[in-house]
């Protein structure tokens, strides 16, 4: 977790000084501000990941003399052959298109979005995939 927690701290590193730059060319208020909550975040999410990995036990990724068969066999079931997350997608697209164009493309967007997560989640209680 040691370099996880690096990287977001390289990218603080970067966000934040990037910051001040841009506002000293630009003198424009919301993008500096974006660029500093960007590497607010960065800090953020580098110390928990830092502080977590002193006190938890080094996983067999951050060893160097770790074996493969000591990693986790188990990343958990993915479904094959489905379609639902396409249509989480595209619930969530239109919605988004919702926001900026008109609102009746919201309400289709959250119909699309309901069926599609509905879907999603039953997919294994029925049909020819049923256990």
């Amino acid at each position: 977790m040691r370099i996880e927690g690096g990287l977001f701290g390289l990218g603080a590193l970067f966000f934040i000084p990037i910051a001040a730059v841009y506002w000293y060319f630009s003198r424009d208020e919301i993008g500096t501000t974006a660029l500093a909550l960007t590497g607010a975040l960065a800090f953020l999410v580098a110390f928990y990941v830092l502080y977590t990995s002193k006190r938890v036990y080094p996983r067999p990724e951050d060893r160097l003399e770790a074996q493969v068969e000591e990693a986790d066999p188990e990343y958990g079931f993915f479904s094959p052959y489905s379609w639902w997350p396409l249509g989480v997608g595209v619930g969530a697209f239109l919605i988004a298109l919702g926001m900026i164009f008109a609102v009746w493309l919201i309400v289709l967007g959250f119909s699309v979005l309901l069926l599609s997560l509905v879907g999603w989640l039953f997919e294994y209680y029925r049909g020819s995939f049923a256990r």
